[in-house]
C-alpha cells in the first residue's frame, strides 16, 4: 500500500506545473525547468542514483531534439510561405468564393486550419488564421475564438504524427515493459504497429464526435458576434458543416487507419478541400442570404485590439475592408504556385515512408545513435534525414528559388521561426526529461515507479468509470503544458498503466488520451495568449478561455461516453 508520502513525492513534478503554470501563470519557459529539478528531488527519493537520473534527462533532451527538428522544419516552411505571398494568396483563393463569413469560418478554420495542423502543428492554425480573418474583417476577437476551436481533428495528429510518434511510440519504445507487453500480450509485431492502431482508434473518437465541429465554430459566432446573438443563422449552413465534415473524414479515418498517425490531417483536409471548394463552385450548399457582423460603430471596445479588422500585409499587398464588405485584390501570386511547396512536400513526406529503397537510406544515414547511455543500458537516436524536419528544410530551400524569395525574405522567415521556436526548445527539453524521471524508476530501481504507483491509485480511485474520464486526463496535460505531444508524454504511460490496473484496453484509453490532447490546446494558456497576441489583443485570455470551455466540454464528454461504450461494450476485446 503506497503511503501519502509516496504519491505526494509522485504527483510533486505534476504539481510543481500546475501551481507555476496555472497557478502563478509562469511561462512553460520558466516553469518546466522547475518541474525538472523537483522531479531529480523526487527520484533521489526513489531510490534513483545520480548516474540513472542524469541518463534519464538526456534520453529526455534526445527525444525533445527530434520533437524540435520536426518543429523547426515545419515552422520554417509556414513562415517562409508566410513571407512570399502564398498565404494570403491562399486566402484570396478562398474569399473568392463566398463572402459570406460562415462559409468563409468552415473554408478557413475547419479546412485550412486543419491543413496548417497537420503540416507544421505546435499552435501554428490559430496564430496564422486568426490574422486572415481580421484580414477579412472579422472582428479579432471572433477571429481567435473561432480560429482556436475549428481545427481539432487534426490536432490529434499534429505535425506530420509527431504526438504519437514522438509523444507515444518513442516514449514507449524506452520502456521495456511495453515494448514486451505489446508484442506478447497485444500480439503486435512492434510498438509503432501498435501505436498505428491507437492512431486509428483516436480518429474514430473524433470522426465520430467531430460531426458538429465545423457547425460549433459557426454557431460560436454567430451567437456571440452577430447582431442577433444566436445560433440560427448557423443552422442555415448546417448542410455545408456536414458536408465538409464528411469530405474530411472519410480520408481522415482511412488515412489513420491504413498509413497510421503521420498524415490524417494533411490528407483528410487536403482533399476535404479539393471536395468542399468544388461543391461551392458547383453552386452548392451556399445559404439563400449572406451572413455579416453587425457595423464596427457598435462592436463592444472589447472585440477590438491594437489591429483594425480589414488590414493584413504580404508583400506589401493591402486587404481593406469598407463598411464591413471587403475589398477584392488580386493575389500576389497564382494559386497552383501557392499551394505547390505544400503539394511537394505531401509527395515527398508519403515517398519517404512507402518507397522501401528511399525509407531505409534515410533510416540508415544521418542518423546520430547514443547508446547505452551512462552505462544504464538506455539508448535514443536521431535520424536526422528520416524524421519530417529534413522534408520541410528541403521544401523551403526549393521555395526560395520557386517563389523568387530575396535575401531579406529569406532571412524575415529564418527570423520568425527561431523566434517562434526559441521558447518551445527550453519547454520541450525540461518537460520531456521530467517524464523520463518519472518513467525510468521503475527501471532505475528494479520496482514500482512513480508513474505506476500514481496509475494504481488513480485507478482504485476511480474504477470501472475511468475510462469518461481518459480524454479530460489528456486534456488536462495539454492545458498543463500547450502541447498536445507533451500531454501524450506526460500522461502516455499513466493512462497505459491505468489500463492495466482496471483490466481494459489499453489502446481505446490512449486513443481517447491523443483526443484529450488535442481538446486540451483549446484553453492552453500559452496557446491562447499566443493567439491574442498576432491579432493585438493581449489580455483578453479569460474571455475567451471561457468560450472554448463549451466545445472543450462537449467533445470531453461525447469521448468519455464513447471511450466506456468502446471499452464494456463494443470493443472490450482491443489489446
Amino acid at each position: 500500500m503506497a503511503s501519502a508520502v509516496d504519491i505526494l513525492v509522485a504527483l510533486s513534478p505534476l504539481i510543481t506545473i500546475a501551481v507555476l503554470m496555472v497557478g502563478l501563470y509562469w511561462p512553460a519557459t520558466r516553469a518546466m525547468p522547475v518541474a525538472w529539478l523537483v522531479a531529480i528531488g523526487a527520484g533521489v527519493y526513489w531510490g534513483m542514483s545520480p548516474t540513472w537520473i542524469a541518463a534519464s534527462s538526456i534520453l529526455g533532451f534526445i527525444t525533445a531534439t527530434n520533437i524540435l527538428w520536426i518543429v523547426f522544419g515545419a515552422i520554417l516552411l509556414l513562415y517562409t510561405l508566410k513571407e512570399t505571398g502564398a498565404f494570403e494568396a491562399i486566402n484570396q483563393g478562398f474569399v473568392s468564393i463566398s463572402e459570406d463569413r460562415r462559409v468563409q469560418v468552415v473554408l478557413l478554420v475547419f479546412l485550412l486550419g486543419s491543413f496548417i495542423e497537420g503540416a507544421a502543428g505546435f499552435g501554428t492554425p490559430a496564430a496564422i488564421v486568426g490574422p486572415l480573418l481580421v484580414g477579412l474583417g472579422f472582428p479579432p476577437l471572433a477571429a481567435v475564438t473561432v480560429a482556436l476551436t475549428g481545427n481539432l481533428m487534426a490536432i490529434t495528429f499534429g505535425a506530420v504524427g509527431t504526438p504519437l510518434i514522438i509523444g507515444m511510440r518513442d516514449v514507449f519504445s524506452d520502456v521495456s515493459r511495453i515494448q514486451q507487453e505489446v508484442t506478447t500480450q497485444g500480439d503486435f509485431a512492434s510498438v509503432a504497429a501498435w501505436v498505428a492502431e491507437i492512431a486509428a482508434w483516436a480518429a474514430t473518437y473524433h470522426v465520430i464526435v467531430g460531426v458538429l465541429l465545423p457547425f460549433i465554430g459557426v454557431a460560436m459566432m454567430t451567437r456571440f458576434f452577430g447582431e442577433e446573438r444566436s445560433i440560427r443563422p448557423a443552422l442555415e449552413v448546417l448542410p455545408l458543416t456536414l458536408f465538409a465534415w464528411a469530405a474530411f473524414s472519410v480520408p481522415y479515418w482511412l488515412t489513420a487507419t491504413y498509413l497510421g498517425p503521420a498524415f490524417p490531417g494533411l490528407i483528410g483536409s487536403m482533399v476535404g478541400m479539393v471536395i468542399t471548394v468544388g461543391a461551392l463552385k458547383a453552386g452548392y450548399f451556399h445559404p439563400d442570404e449572406e451572413w455579416d457582423f453587425g457595423p464596427q460603430a457598435q462592436w463592444p471596445d472589447h472585440w477590438v485590439g491594437d489591429i483594425a479588422p480589414g488590414e493584413s500585409s504580404s508583400r506589401g499587398t493591402t486587404v481593406a475592408a469598407d463598411g464591413g464588405q471587403v475589398v477584392d485584390r488580386s493575389p500576389p501570386m497564382s494559386l497552383g504556385l501557392a499551394w505547390f511547396p505544400y503539394l511537394l512536400l505531401a509527395v515527398l513526406l508519403v515517398l519517404t515512408r512507402v518507397w522501401t529503397p528511399l525509407t531505409n537510406f534515410l533510416q540508415t544515414h544521418g542518423v546520430l545513435v547514443w547508446s547505452d547511455i551512462l552505462g544504464t543500458g538506455l539508448e535514443d537516436s536521431i535520424a536526422v534525414l528520416y524524421l519530417p524536419g529534413a522534408v520541410f528544410a528541403f521544401v523551403h530551400l526549393l521555395t526560395i528559388g520557386l517563389h523568387r524569395m530575396d535575401g531579406r525574405e529569406v532571412k524575415n522567415a529564418w527570423t520568425e521561426t527561431i523566434e517562434k521556436i526559441a521558447p518551445a526548445v527550453v519547454a520541450l527539453l525540461f518537460a520531456v526529461a521530467t517524464v523520463q524521471i518519472m518513467l525510468q524508476s521503475a527501471d532505475a530501481t528494479s520496482g514500482e515507479g512513480m508513474l505506476l504507483l500514481l496509475s494504481g491509485v488513480t485507478a482504485n480511485l476511480a474504477g470501472g468509470v475511468y475510462p469518461f474520464f481518459a480524454a479530460f486526463v489528456g486534456a488536462l496535460g495539454a492545458f498543463l503544458a500547450g502541447s498536445n505531444t507533451v500531454s501524450d508524454i506526460l500522461f502516455g504511460t499513466f493512462q497505459y498503466s491505468v489500463a492495466s490496473e482496471l483490466g481494459v484496453s489499453h489502446t481505446l484509453l490512449l486513443g481517447a488520451q491523443a483526443v484529450g490532447g488535442a481538446i486540451g490546446n483549446l484553453i492552453a494558456v500559452h496557446n491562447v495568449v499566443a493567439a491574442l497576441a498576432v491579432v493585438g489583443l493581449v489580455g483578453e485570455e479569460g474571455r475567451v478561455i471561457r468560450l472554448e470551455l463549451i466545445p472543450l466540454l462537449y467533445y470531453g464528454v461525447l469521448t468519455g461516453i464513447l471511450a466506456m461504450l468502446f471499452s464494456y461494450v463494443l470493443a472490450p476485446g482491443v489489446f
